[in-house]
């Protein structure tokens, strides 16, 4: 196993944590539910595995049952958690529909004017993850860090560079997500993209009473551009956002921005800092599915995870090892997941992105 950077610090490291062996349909159509359905057949496989191995290995990376909040902060958004509603309503899944009130009883914000929370969603540390798993490789894994792939060719076999070795495999599984494309594979198919994240500094115990009700909190926008908040520990707050195309943004900017989007949702907290702030880069897909399989003959990846990668990730990661090995049910993956279709070769395609992420900030307005 070869390891770019050191096992932690990769965008593998840098989300924010949110784990669940379902996911709520779109909306309450037949459709939508079997779709559903379908994918989280997958999910409970991959979560089950993975709470397995955390369990297994004495991982102490704070997985945690705590739910999930669907936050509104515009009308827009409030029609996205009706909707929501309607759903798990149909389903009879556990939830708790919420006003503004609720809202700030709960996670001591008044920035949003409604709400959704459902029962079934977990929370963890996933940098605590990721080390935890590479601890735990079986004894016939090596693992090499600092080990950049440069170059990689067929010669009879797969031919690996690194600054510091060449090796040699019949058979080679890309985990690299959007770094795919630097290898010549799946251009026309995916989009980096860098996002953002901050966590504050550790909070006296009076602006920690501000953070509400529950002790463990994480809440996702309604809004695909909008700001996600999660509760850290007893006395931190986490913030992701922003996004940019192919190439990061300034440190100040970033820093700057992700500030404005802590202290707009808690003024009273204006004066807590942010102690560190990260990006990271994730791939993107036209319609929203992975690309997952053989690319080449002994080459296969996973890749277009669209930003919900804990879960999945696993078990197509599972999957794919046992396409490789033992053969698997390769029309149920895609079947349940789709395959990632053409994307607009460039300047077009960047253009595309520039113009509909303009049309969506301006949608999402104070969801951002």
């Amino acid at each position: 196993m070869l390891e770019a950077t050191t096992v932690g610090e990769g965008s593998s490291a840098r989300n924010s944590g949110f784990a669940s062996p379902r996911d709520i349909p779109a909306g309450p159509s037949a459709a939508e539910v079997q779709q559903a359905t379908a994918v989280n057949r997958f999910g409970e496989e991959g979560f089950n595995s993975l709470r397995a191995l955390i369990a297994e290995h004495n991982i102490a990376c704070d997985l945690e049952v705590t739910g999930r909040i669907k936050g509104a902060a515009t009308d827009a958004g409030a029609e996205v958690v009706r909707r929501l509603h309607a759903t798990v309503r149909q389903l009879g899944l556990p939830h708790v529909l919420l006003d503004a009130a609720a809202m700030k009883a709960r996670i001591g914000s008044a920035y949003y004017q409604s709400g959704l929370f459902t029962e079934e969603g977990h929370l963890l540390q996933p940098a605590a993850l990721i080390r935890g798993l590479a601890e735990a490789l079986p004894r016939g894994v090596q693992l090499h860090e600092n080990s950049p792939v440069v170059a990689l060719r067929r010669q009879g076999k797969w031919l690996l560079e690194t600054p510091q070795a060449q090796i040699r495999a019949d058979c080679v599984i890309m985990a690299t997500n959007a770094a795919v494309k630097h290898f010549g594979y799946l251009r026309d198919r995916l989009v980096t993209i860098h996002t953002y994240a901050a966590i504050t500094d550790v909070m006296a115990p009076a602006d920690a009473a501000q953070l509400g009700s529950m002790p463990n909190w994480g809440l996702l926008p309604s809004h695909r551009l909008g700001t996600t908040v999660r509760r850290v520990g007893a006395d931190r707050l986490m913030v992701r956002s922003l996004y940019s195309y192919e190439r990061g943004i300034a440190a100040g900017r970033v820093s700057e921005a992700l500030r404005s989007c802590f202290v707009r949702r808690y003024p009273t907290l204006a004066h807590v800092g942010l102690e560190f702030v990260w990006g990271g880069t994730t791939a993107l897909t036209m319609n929203g599915a992975p690309f997952w399989g053989r690319i080449d003959e002994g080459l296969y990846t996973s890749t277009g995870c669209n930003g919900a990668g804990i879960v999945k990730g696993t078990v197509l990661g599972q999957r794919l090892a046992d396409l490789v090995t033992v053969g698997t049910d390769e029309a149920g993956v895609r079947a349940a997941y789709g395959s990632a279709n053409w994307i607009a070769p460039e300047p077009f395609r960047a253009i595309g992105f520039n113009v509909i992420s303009a049309i969506e900030r301006r949608k999402a307005g104070r969801e951002t």
